[in-house]
């Protein structure tokens, strides 16, 4: 099951930068995310109004920390890595700047949450780097005509979504994954419509091409990528969810080969299997007192929901 959760998570999570590309091509980011999240916050609080069991002892405090995880997660990420393409840093670049993520979360797993990375761990967080920079350096090398600042964009988006899963880590009572993805979803949606508005961008075009996009980042990226990043997270743990991140690279390059008939030679090649042999070594490699700890967070998880 674990297997097949984290290939389902890969993939959409990848597609989410392809989706990006494809809005890119008829609105503007902001544009793009408000359409992308308000139709789907309305959805979901309709269904929360149906249905509220997973509501019940919910308190004030918890959608506020909810609420701050969404904004970190969905807006802050998801605006820096839309703003970045719309800048010129291609897909690639920006998957390789977001493939370090893994590294910074390794390094602060320990000191914030006591989930020590072993020796393996850090040998495939090391390879994965080395899997991710294989693939996107030609890319990265290549000159896209984006200005110098504009690679430091996505870093901002990184650190954002790394401090996301450290917030939601970190101690507080657990809720239902529905009752935090409908937190997550509203909260972008106030902040992107208010964004849209105040730069005269919320009015949304015409062309099939854009509510194509949306269809896709709907589906595919908010519901497949980001639902199972937080569903893996907590049965797995911050090392081995992010240590997925290392394959998106790569396989963000497939998707482009396919999609828009990207070249995919051997360097992607090369870097996909370095990539798949880092995520084996650390999910192979965590030590018992990481395993302890991970299962005690699961513990605590399913005691809070029931």
């Amino acid at each position: 099951m674990n297997f097949l959760l984290s290939v389902a998570f890969v993939l959409c999570w990848s597609s989410g930068f392809i989706g990006a590309k494809l809005g890119a091509g008829s609105a503007s980011a902001v544009t793009v995310l408000m359409w992308r999240f308000l139709p789907l916050a309305v959805v979901l609080i309709v269904v929360a109004a149906v249905s509220r069991t997973s509501w019940r002892g919910l308190t004030p405090r918890d959608v506020a920390r909810q609420a701050a995880i969404g904004v970190l997660s969905q807006s802050g990420y998801l605006l820096t890595v839309y703003w970045a393409i719309g800048l010129g840093v291609s897909s690639g670049t920006t998957a390789l700047i977001d493939g370090v993520q893994p590294l910074v979360a390794g390094a602060l797993a320990g000191p914030l949450l006591r989930q020590y990375v072993s020796r393996g761990q850090w040998l495939g967080l090391c390879l994965g780097v080395a899997g991710v920079a294989i693939v996107t350096t030609a890319d990265a090398t290549a000159g896209t005509g984006a200005a110098w600042w504009a690679y430091l964009v996505p870093f901002l988006g990184m650190f954002s979504l790394v401090a996301a899963t450290f917030l939601e880590s970190r101690g507080g009572s657990r809720v239902a994954p529905a009752v935090s993805m409908t937190v997550h979803c509203v909260t972008s949606a106030v902040v992107f419509t208010a964004l849209a508005v105040a730069t005269g961008a919320a009015r949304p075009p015409a062309e099939l091409s854009f509510w194509t996009a949306i269809t896709w980042l709907v589906v595919l990226s908010t519901f497949g990528g980001y639902g199972l990043y937080w569903l893996i997270l907590r049965r797995s743990g911050v090392t081995k969810v992010n240590t997925l991140m290392f394959l998106m690279a790569p396989v963000t390059a497939v998707w482009g080969a396919l999609m828009f008939g990207e070249p995919f030679g051997p360097q992607a090649a090369l870097g996909l299997a370095v990539g798949l042999v880092a995520v084996v070594i650390v999910h192979r490699g965590g030590t018992p007192s990481s395993r302890v700890w991970a299962k005690a967070s699961r513990g605590v998880s399913v005691k809070t929901q029931r």
